[in-house]
């Protein structure tokens, strides 16, 4: 039998107020509504279901959605921990529920900070790619666990409105006269970790910011070719193919199938442009490529029609990341490359030697790396 709590068990901040709860919560919502927003595009640039449409201009736009992101999640974390301490003496009430509709009540909130933490965590795992510790598939879990989040946040603000709207419009009356930090110090001592948070990661994403972001998992020019690496040539079993002097890249369309060498695509007209490539953890990094344009392989494979997708495998064997469909707008965008060169010199092994994919305003993941097959597909 579950006892109620003893009778000396006492929270005695001045500081916990239904005002400070309130704040706070305002904040943490509009966190995490930014970090389901951005998510959630995310997903659908990676999964696209048949109604969704994305654009390859502007070339930066996914840099700047997932750079925010991450960036709002990270900063989430201070919100986070000072809203629970505002409100964890309610967990101690007695009786612990009330009735059918206060019992509902609880379990949302009790869901809701699960999945909260749940998303906390797990997102500061995968941006410093530690992933032994989280014996599930990340992506998905991150996924449908955010939809939880935002639900019972949603269910918790339908409850709590009329509390909140109490504590924001009524006058916020004279602070008790306390030792150490008031409440104004505590919601500013809470905002200035967010902005530190936020300062010392986000160049990983803006590039001025790269000096004072001492805690950013990556650094946007430490790497072969100086541009950061996520999968290695080794961890993904194909220095062996891709150094093959054998190579060639299957290219099938309207037009048949042809094998092209490293040789025949380095003879076909080249091009440099200047594109970021933005990873799925928040880090991105300008970069110059040269390659074929992949509309210029269309027209090899004989493909005339403007609404016709390209299909792209990998060398590498066994990965969700493995092959990526270039959309019509990604497909005859004259930016997009076959890149044989980065920086000037030829593809460093790890960033997808002999051949990889680059495109506008695309996801690093679906820049697909050590190009085998491209295949043309018609409407």
């Amino acid at each position: 039998m579950v006892r109620p709590p003893r009778p000396n068990l006492r929270f005695t901040s001045t500081l916990r107020s239904e005002r400070l709860s309130s704040q706070l919560g305002l904040w943490l919502g509009l966190a995490f509504g930014m970090c389901f927003v951005t998510g959630y595009l995310s997903h659908l640039i990676q999964h696209p279901p048949a109604w969704f449409w994305w654009p390859s201009r502007p070339v930066w736009l996914y840099r700047v959605t997932q750079g925010l992101h991450v960036a709002t999640g990270m900063a989430a974390v201070p919100l986070l921990g000072a809203k629970l301490w505002s409100v964890y003496p309610k967990l101690f009430t007695w009786p612990p529920v009330r009735g059918v509709v206060h019992g509902l009540e609880r379990a949302s909130v009790a869901v809701l900070v699960g999945s909260a933490l749940f998303q906390v965590v797990t997102g500061l795992l995968n941006i410093a790619r530690w992933y032994t510790v989280m014996p599930f598939f990340f992506t998905v879990a991150h996924y449908w666990t955010a939809w939880l989040t935002i639900g019972a946040l949603l269910v918790h603000i339908a409850v709590q409105l009329p509390v909140v709207r109490r504590a924001l419009t009524r006058p916020a009356g004279p602070q008790p006269a306390v030792e150490g930090l008031s409440r104004r110090g505590l919601l500013a001592a809470v905002g200035a970790s967010a902005g530190a948070i936020t300062l010392a990661t986000a160049g990983q994403t803006v590039a001025p910011l790269k000096a004072v972001s001492v805690l950013a998992p990556r650094r946007p020019d430490v790497g072969p070719q100086r541009l950061p690496v996520n999968t290695s040539a080794r961890a993904a079993r194909v220095a062996e193919l891709a150094t093959d002097p054998g190579y060639r890249l299957t290219l099938t369309g309207p037009a048949g199938t042809r094998l092209l060498s490293l040789a025949e695509l380095s003879a076909l007209p080249q091009h440099t442009v200047s594109l970021p490539i933005t990873c799925v953890e928040g880090w991105s990094a300008q970069a110059q490529w040269t390659g074929v344009r992949v509309v210029d392989l269309l027209h090899l494979a004989g493909a005339t029609d403007p609404d016709c997708s390209v299909h792209l495998r990998s060398l590498q064997q066994g990965s969700a990341y493995g092959e990526s469909t270039l959309a019509p707008p990604h497909a005859h965008d004259p930016l997009t490359l076959i890149a044989l060169r980065l920086h000037g010199q030829p593809l460093a092994l790890d960033h997808g030697y002999p051949a990889r994919l680059i495109a506008p305003n695309r996801p690093g993941a679906l820049q697909t790396k050590w190009v085998a097959v491209m295949t043309v597909r018609q409407p």
